[in-house]
């Protein structure tokens, strides 16, 4: 009888643990049993928002490992489409060669960005045209008093060649014409603003949410007005210098990539934008 009793016992023992078992696997998040580590490399300008958003993610997502690196917008496209990353990051659209050698790349767009002309916070040149930026870009403008500032020698500041700010700047400012050849080139947008905090006759270009007042933005003048580069005027369209922040992954984003988009395209997503000084493309 006892032996009985014994066999019952654990056999309505063994039941119980092989119902807990299964009932732990039903309440799992389905997500989480996906979850592994996410490669997102690239524009340097779009990595504050992309990092702040893995953060917040990974907090809710304890499972989810996101890794954010730099290296520029051409570093995020050919790390996507040769597979070293999971998403790319890019200030800038796609080039033409681009989307031939990687065909199969799905563009996401996450935000709008406008770049700030910047110069030391002593400078006191009221605004600029985009001619005399360019000219100054060009080196045929080399003293600030030629534009209405201080009487001293302009250092030019700008991006490296890997970078998407500088490709859409040479796009949009500079009309695809030289830059001078005694630029100084800066491999992020921080390394810029550094640059331009301790020189006091630099001029840089950065993206919005890296001007703050370490810095002055120049306005740019637009149909005889100045202009700053503010969320208002971006998403209004008077401030012509702007952009879209996109990310991109080889084919639709599947698993914790998709879900990660997901996450920055929501209003907590949205919300983390516009904290990081970008433009939400969502309320």
């Amino acid at each position: 009888m006892a032996g009985t009793m014994k066999h019952y016992w654990m056999t309505g023992l063994a039941t119980v643990l092989i119902i807990a078992v299964l009932a732990s696997g039903c309440t799992q998040q389905p997500l989480d049993s996906q979850e592994t580590t996410l490669k997102v490399t690239g524009s340097t300008t779009v990595l504050p928002v992309v990092q702040a958003a893995a953060d917040a993610y990974m907090a809710d997502h304890p499972g989810a490992d996101i890794q954010v690196t730099g290296g520029g917008s051409s570093v995020g496209v050919q790390s996507v489409g040769e597979g070293t990353a999971d998403i790319g990051m890019s200030s800038r659209d796609l080039k033409a060669g681009e989307k031939t050698t990687y065909p199969d790349l799905v563009v996401t767009t996450i935000a709008s960005d406008g770049i700030g002309i910047i110069v030391h916070p002593g400078n006191t040149v009221p605004a600029l045209s985009i001619d005399q930026v360019r000219a100054i870009y060009q080196g045929r403008v080399t003293n600030w008093k030629e534009v209405g500032g201080p009487d001293q020698v302009i250092v030019v500041t700008g991006r490296d060649s890997a970078s998407g700010t500088r490709e859409f700047f040479f796009e949009t400012v500079m009309d695809r014409q030289n830059f001078t050849p005694t630029q100084l080139e800066k491999n992020s947008n921080g390394a810029v603003k550094q640059t331009i905090m301790q020189t006091p006759g630099a001029i840089g270009y950065v993206g919005l949410g890296y001007i703050d007042n370490e810095v002055r933005a120049v306005p740019v003048i637009v149909n005889g007005e100045p202009v700053m580069p503010t969320v208002d005027t971006i998403l209004s369209g008077q401030y012509p210098i702007s952009r879209p922040l996109i990310m991109m992954t080889q084919g639709a984003p599947q698993g914790l990539a998709r879900d990660y988009l997901d996450y920055i395209l929501s209003p907590a997503g949205q919300m983390i934008i516009a904290e990081e000084g970008f433009v939400p493309i969502s309320p």
